[in-house]
């Protein structure tokens, strides 16, 4: 899936779909996808949401509307990333748990498609 694809995919058809699976190149593109828009409002805006110092009330509304739109598709790309990998989309609020959380939701992420599993379609 190119970058493009991943992107029509999770923001058109796809928005809330929690169902079904997600090849490891359609969730990576995406996340990409996700980081370039939050460095480009930062870099528009000239500085973090936080910095009191350099930051506008336009641009803390433009970063919340990029976090707010892109929120539930990547939720949703996630779980159907997890999905491929035989896992339950439950596994997603592992990334609750303080340090140990993150890291283990990152390698379940990265592994390989697991060739059959309960989320394939018939």
């Amino acid at each position: 899936m190119t970058f493009t694809e991943s992107i029509k995919t999770c923001l058109v058809e796809k928005y809330a779909d929690f169902n079904g699976r997600a090849s490891r190149s359609e969730y990576w593109w995406f996340a990409l996808f996700s980081v370039l828009v939050y460095v480009g409002i930062m870099v528009l805006s000239g500085g973090m949401p936080n910095d009191e110092e350099n930051i506008s009330s336009t641009s803390t509304i433009m970063f919340l509307i990029a976090v707010v739109a892109l929120l539930v598709p990547s939720i949703a790309v996630a779980v159907r990333r997890l999905h491929d990998t035989d896992k339950s989309g439950w596994w997603y609020l592992i990334s609750l748990i303080p340090y140990v959380g993150g890291l283990v939701l990152l390698v379940l992420l990265v592994l390989p498609a697991k060739e059959p599993n309960r989320f394939s379609i018939s």
